[in-house]
């Protein structure tokens, strides 16, 4: 079926649930619903057959100034990953309130606290309505355009926070009246040990309040928000290649793919074709930092579990990477190296030489990393079985990339929605079936191999030509919205833009994969040992500065 009768044949089956939805034809549809109709419209998308949108790829908070309002992208896996948007806006600014569909997808859970967080909408029926990021005595909801940061009108809290153990539920009765229900994170007897907000297994700042029954884990409450720098606020105020390094700066072992992301997003709005020779050079880069990324997981999940000679060993062969990165970048960490239209510079003399030498010597020391780690019994008892994630769950709560394919689901961006030159190159999708974090690691491990075929399939055929297209000196978007997906180290991460035709966004949303991953550790936790909690972060492979941008 052709696109354009696949999207009439979604109409036709919106329309019929819902006469008065309004469709709205670009990237991808759009539709906009009535507030009163939307809980049961999403579960018609999700429920129907024909439809089935069973991912909820991202749940973006707006302010359209005479209105607040969410737009939802969805994602049906039946019918080959098609996409879909829906906008729901309400106009009262002082109680803004939308249903929550976090009984539909577990994933909008933290996604509506987010949203709560920033903007003050609360969601109905959502069953824990604290802020997230923020603390819950913070004056105003930053991300609203009339948001005053003057600290006389919205003071910002010096004290120290105090553990707090008080939700809220906004609860609509059978009448449709809305109420406010107290509520409580844990049970009153439940003993709450204290995992971070310094810990080395986190790889950065996040608090786990862990309810435990001796050494078992009841329950997980995650903190977060402690090193949140306000990237999306501070994107509102910057021209659009100025916000580029923020993409370096949120998931760090995913940068280049980040950033690649946000590139293709404003090129897509600009219809700006990228060479050839820009082209395979990002793809090179972003497998390289798969690869480097990887290494990272395997050697700090090694150390977790006390394994310092895999750890040094992955350490090892990414410095190999990092110096490919140097050479070429001038940097082995923050590259900065896709621009608007291409890359910023041209390849290292050494660039091929040392992409051959890594490719060559990679499989040897895998086999290597399983001798000393993988194939270690004490290893297998600590991650086999341990931090179970069904399939289902990991479609429910949208856990995409390694996490998502460890519990055998087929999720990979560079296949679902190829993007760049993906789908002219020869790799396979790894999947694992054990749903543990065993198999998660271990799809990591075997991504490292397919990374090194795509590597091998480029580094001879590198075009000549030029490195950047023609952009202009003042980047503008035409007024309107785009969204773009790339397949990042640790999964799906997404880039939403919103412009009103000048050089500054009206809004930007990152879409982070680690916001997911970090949204199951109660899940994947709870029935395990509190040393298993460790392990199970750990297999999952957060990045905080990915949550807290």
């Amino acid at each position: 079926m052709e696109p354009r009768d696949k999207m009439s044949d979604i109409k036709e089956k919106i329309s019929s649930i819902l006469p008065g939805a309004v469709f709205t034809e670009g990237e991808t549809l759009m539709v906009t619903v009535e507030e009163k109709d939307w809980h049961s419209f999403a579960e018609a998308l999700k429920e129907t057959r024909g439809l089935e949108f069973d991912v909820l790829t991202a749940v973006v908070g707006m302010d359209w100034k005479d209105s607040l309002g969410v737009v939802y992208y969805l994602t049906s896996t039946s019918r080959n990953w098609e996409v879909i948007s829906v906008k729901v806006a309400v106009a009262d600014r002082e109680n803004p309130m939308i249903h929550s569909v976090s009984d539909l997808w577990k994933v909008a859970n933290f996604q509506e606290r987010e949203v709560f967080d920033f903007y003050g909408i609360k969601f109905i029926n959502h069953p824990d309505m604290r802020r997230f990021f923020l603390r819950n005595d913070w004056k105003g909801y930053p991300l609203r355009k009339d948001y005053d940061a003057d600290p006389k009108l919205n003071p910002i809290p010096a004290e120290d926070e105090q553990n707090e153990d008080d939700t809220v539920s906004y609860v609509e009765d059978a009448s449709g009246k809305v109420k406010a229900v107290p509520g409580k994170v844990f049970e009153e007897d439940d003993y709450v040990v204290n995992i971070g907000p310094q810990h080395p297994s986190t790889h950065g700042v996040m608090r786990f309040r862990a309810a435990v029954d001796g050494e078992t884990v009841k329950k997980v409450d995650v903190v977060s928000g402690y090193i949140h720098r306000g990237i999306e606020k501070l994107c509102e105020g910057m021209t659009y290649p100025q916000i580029l390094h923020f993409t370096d700066r949120m998931d760090y072992m995913s940068a280049h793919q980040n950033r690649h992301c946000l590139c293709m997003c404003i090129e897509k709005a600009m219809g700006l074709e990228i060479p050839r020779r820009a082209e395979v050079i990002r793809v090179m880069m972003d497998e390289l930092m798969r690869i480097s990324s990887h290494l990272l997981s395997f050697g700090c999940t090694a150390m977790d579990l006390g394994a310092t000679t895999a750890f040094f060993y992955g350490f090892r062969e990414r410095e190999m990477v990092l110096d490919i990165f140097e050479k070429t970048c001038g940097a082995r960490m923050s590259m900065n190296y896709n621009v608007i239209g291409g890359v910023i510079a041209d390849l290292h003399p050494d660039f091929v030489k040392d992409v051959k030498e890594l490719i060559r010597i990679m499989p040897e020391r895998l086999k290597e990393y399983h001798k000393v780690f993988s194939g270690n019994l004490i290893a297998k008892n600590r991650l086999k079985k341990v931090g179970h994630l069904s399939k289902e769950d990991a479609i429910n709560y949208a856990i995409t990339g390694p996490s998502g394919r460890g519990s055998n689901w087929s999720c990979d961006c560079r296949k679902k929605h190829p993007y760049s030159i993906y789908s002219e190159l020869d790799f396979e999708e790894v999947l694992e079936t054990g749903c543990d974090s065993y198999s998660r690691y271990m799809v990591r491990m075997k991504e490292i191999e397919q990374s090194c075929k795509i590597l091998e399939q480029l580094v001879d055929r590198i075009p000549e030509g030029d490195i950047r297209a023609q952009v202009p000196k003042v980047v503008k978007l035409p007024a309107g919205n785009w969204y773009q997906q790339v397949e990042a180290s640790r999964g799906t991460f997404g880039v939403y833009i919103e412009s009103d035709g000048g050089k500054n966004p009206y809004r930007v949303h990152f879409q982070s994969p680690c916001f997911n991953l970090v949204g199951v550790m109660d899940l994947t936790c709870s029935g395990y040992m509190i040393a298993d909690l460790i392990t199970i972060g750990a297999a999952l492979d957060f990045v905080i500065p990915d949550i807290d941008r």
